[in-house]
């Protein structure tokens, strides 16, 4: 069910003072249009890693520059998702889902048709700028165009789109490498951002009724901290923890996070409220949802790799054996609300779920040349488990803890928490597989070449080894995690 409005006046009502609808709006396109949004940007995080080798080997690049493919733009879309949402109260969510749509499709065309690898690492870069302000005010176009339950499933749509887009993107990407090449799959982002864009015009514009401020001194120290940080951590295994720009770039890093901690703190309208620290089962929440990334993103970005430059699998064949991965994603999370609906406590399904993400990256362990789909399934599917269900009960038993009137700066504090784990991941993750190679064949070089899915038949060894250290250290992290949480929530009644 969709509201209809009789008139003008009655829309103004539903949506708040500033609204100004353009031309004729249409609350089903308007929720059509922001789900394609979201669908799409859901892709382009999990599809592109499974293009990373063809990018590779086309673009003649390898190490920490291909890395930026996918890392970069889950950087500034964790990054910009911060902000994004008081822009849009401020300017308008329509004009801020706009240009966002609009910086998304230009990167999408860019990504299509560059010519190296930089290029292609700054249309990634803007590609996450532009999702950022999709997904921040696509959520809040939603909230202003639909009211009671009509709103309510809305926002269930637009979860199933983003989980569709992780679920589908490998496999689909894959397939679509294959047929088309890599260039070609940023050319159908290109055609869906088109899309959006022509359907936006049936969206309602809106604004705040109090004009925010704009906390710029926060955004500012938070966007560059962290990309610094991220900048120290992908170029550490190429050239040397020890060296003078990879130092320069941590302490930045650290020093310009620690400054955009003292200025939340001291902000009468910080964009990010570091009070909710002090409220420590909040908190377990938001360690639950960094430690489940930990475990799941390591393998969704970078096992297609392995696949390919280890198993000889084509991009279609990697993209459908990531589908034991990234299904449970799409199908678990229901599951997992109806639970807690029904009673389970919070507390022993968000351990469970952890639980399952450790034992799954422990059990991956087993992974060696000429692995099969059999051998894949149970640890992938334990992790894909294990990461739904987080999912599905993260949200809601967070946001019970807080107050209703810190409800929007609760969901702003989890899902940045939520996006910079997700972005910090992917550069750890990689860093330690170039690491470890780098000891083991003691050239930096055939690291990043390895990394990169160009690897010989005297290397797979090498590269498995890797691969090996890297899930156990994560079994271990995610396993003490799910400790902590376990603590953390017991001062909850959840």
């Amino acid at each position: 069910m969709v509201i209809t409005f009789e008139s003008r006046e009655d829309l103004v009502s539903t949506i708040g003072i500033g609204a100004r609808p353009v031309g004729r709006v249409s609350p089903p396109v308007t929720a059509a249009t922001v789900l394609l949004g979201v669908l799409a940007l859901a892709m382009s995080i999990a599809g592109t890693a499974v293009a990373v080798p063809r990018i590779g080997a086309e673009l003649g690049a390898s190490g920490a520059p291909l890395q930026w493919v996918v890392a970069g733009y889950n950087l500034t879309f964790a990054a910009f998702t911060l902000v994004c949402g008081s822009l849009a109260d401020l300017f308008g969510r329509r004009r801020v889902f706009v240009l966002g749509a609009s910086l998304f499709t230009a990167a999408a065309l860019l990504s299509a048709v560059a010519n190296g690898i930089w290029l292609l690492d700054a249309a990634r870069l803007l590609a996450g700028v532009g999702a950022a302000g999709m997904m921040a005010a696509g959520g809040a176009i939603l909230a202003a165009t639909f009211d009671g339950a009509a709103r309510t499933r809305a926002f269930a749509g637009m979860g199933t789109m983003a989980g569709v887009g992780i679920a589908i993107g490998p496999s689909l990407s894959g397939w679509a490498v294959g047929a088309f090449g890599w260039r070609g799959t940023f050319g159908a982002y290109v055609v869906a951002g088109l899309v959006v864009l022509a359907g936006s015009l049936f969206a309602p514009e809106s604004r705040a009724d109090e004009r925010p401020r704009v906390d710029r001194a926060g955004a500012l120290t938070f966007i560059a901290g962290l990309a610094a940080l991220m900048f120290g951590i992908m170029q550490g295994p190429e050239h040397g923890w020890g060296s003078v720009p990879v130092l320069a770039a941590l302490v930045a890093g650290a020093v310009l996070l620690a400054v955009f901690g003292a200025v939340e703190r001291r902000g009468d309208r910080p964009v990010l409220d570091l009070t909710l620290v002090r409220n420590v089962p909040f908190m377990g929440w938001c360690l639950g949802t960094l430690a489940t990334s930990v475990g799941f993103l390591g393998v969704l970005v970078f096992l297609p790799t392995y696949l390919q430059g280890v198993n000889g699998a084509s991009t279609g064949e990697a993209g459908l054996l990531m589908l034991m991965l990234t299904a449970p994603v799409l199908v678990v999370p229901p599951l997992g609300g109806q639970l807690a609906a029904k009673g389970v406590s919070g507390r022993a399904l968000m351990t469970g779920a952890l639980a399952m993400v450790a034992a799954g990256n422990a059990w991956l362990m087993v992974l060696h040349p000429g692995i099969g789909a059999v051998a894949l399934l149970g640890p992938l599917l334990l992790i894909g488990v294990g990461m739904g269900l987080s999912f599905g009960i993260t949200d809601g038993q967070a946001m019970g803890l807080v107050e209703r009137d810190r409800a929007g700066m609760a969901a702003g504090f989890l899902n940045t928490v939520r996006g910079t784990a997700e972005a910090l991941v992917i550069a750890l993750f990689g860093a330690v597989l170039v690491s470890l190679l780098r000891a083991s064949t003691g050239s930096a070089r055939a690291a990043a070449r390895i990394t990169a899915g160009e690897i010989g038949p005297t290397e797979r060894a090498a590269f498995t080894d890797a691969w090996q250290v890297a899930l156990g250290g994560v079994a271990v992290i995610t396993a003490l995690c799910a400790v902590a949480v376990c603590v953390m929530l017991r001062l909850s009644r959840n």
